[in-house]
């Protein structure tokens, strides 16, 4: 196929508000260094990370511009974002296999390599790389992850980056079939992977939502409901899970440890409701209690979710889909938090 020079790109013009998004048709196609390939987008997940990133969340420093990205380096702008993505191969490196244009492949987005080059760290697609938010995208070959399914595009970008979040947790936390796991931000996209994926363990499900959100949780196999504004430790127990999952944090947090057991495991890969907690080590170390950071994806974590993909193990959520163009109403969409599942962009 003939590839452009220039692409269609939503490109962030800086750390700000929706006017940082400017849809471009003009921006340069990547181009490729021995080890890469070259994936024509069809579809795009929307994710937290996409917000966060652009209002500079992840800063800790008196800089926006220092430390807001993932890895904890400053953005180079204009920027490209897209922590999902799901297409076609179309042109491969000097040293890649040419046998690869054609297929059908989902991004991991965690790279140990980049410009062909091994790197110390992590970096992670859409932050420290250009992302899926365009009609073209560079990614290393091995996280290039061909993928055999009869599911849509759009269906299928729904998954990489909130189903590898959360089976990365479940990983961590060593989650099996005699646990009872309590997932806090149960409704949004990665909650909703994560239902999925504990009973796809064997595990029970504690649900946390809204009332709105309950029946449809319930029909993805939660056994739990709990409503978001509750007292978990008096509708549950004290020391009643065994492992809680969270992407919440905020004011509540110490409660997720009062309902741990003795020996729990917390695993946390994000902090929705405020990243400041209160803890209390005596929780901590009298309950013998393991925390659990993630960002940093499991090496087999990947290709066990695309294995459980296309044994329809796992099922895909779409709420919302809509153009490229539109990525302000969709962020806004995303924000409203009305949704249960994943928004997609399409790019055909």
């Amino acid at each position: 196929m003939t590839i452009e020079t220039n692409m269609r790109a939503v490109v962030l013009t800086s750390h700000g508000d929706f006017d940082k998004l400017v849809y471009r048709d003009d921006f340069p196609v990547p181009e490729l260094t021995r080890n890469d390939v070259l994936i024509r987008v069809s579809a795009a997940g929307v994710n937290n990370t996409d917000i966060n990133t652009r209002n500079a969340w992840y800063s800790k420093g008196d800089s926006d511009s220092d430390d807001a990205s993932w890895a904890g380096g400053a953005l180079k702008f204009p920027h490209i974002q897209g922590a999902d993505a799901c297409g076609t191969i179309v042109a491969v490196g000097s040293d890649g296999n040419e046998a690869r244009i054609g297929e059908r492949v989902l991004v991991e987005p965690c790279f140990h390599e980049f410009d062909s080059e091994p790197l110390d760290g992590a970096y992670y697609y859409g932050s420290e790389t250009l992302g899926a938010f365009a009609q073209y995208t560079r990614v290393p070959s091995r996280y290039a992850h061909k993928i055999e399914s009869t599911l849509s595009d759009i269906e299928l970008a729904s998954f990489p980056c909130s189903y590898s979040t959360y089976e990365n947790m479940l990983t961590r936390a060593g989650v099996t079939e005699r646990d009872i796991v309590l997932i806090t931000g149960a409704s949004g996209g990665v909650g909703s992977a994560s239902i999925q994926l504990a009973k796809a363990r064997g595990a029970k499900v504690i649900a946390v939502t809204s009332p709105s959100k309950e029946e449809e949780l319930r029909a993805l196999g939660a056994d739990v409901i709990v409503h978001r504004d509750a007292d978990f430790k008096q509708e549950l127990g004290e020391n009643s899970v065994d492992v809680v999952i969270d992407l919440v944090a905020g004011p509540k947090w110490p409660i997720l440890l009062d309902v741990l057991k003795p020996k729990g495991r917390y695993a946390v890969s994000g902090a929705i409701a405020g990243p400041m907690v209160e803890l209390d080590v005596r929780t901590l170390y009298l309950k013998d209690l393991s925390f659990f950071g993630c960002t940093v994806i499991e090496p087999q974590v990947f290709g066990n979710l695309i294995k459980r993909i296309e044994a329809g193990q796992i099922k895909p959520l779409v709420a919302e889909t809509y153009p490229l163009a539109n990525i302000v109403d969709a962020q806004k969409s995303f924000l409203a938090k009305s949704h249960i599942g994943k928004i997609v962009l399409t790019l055909d």
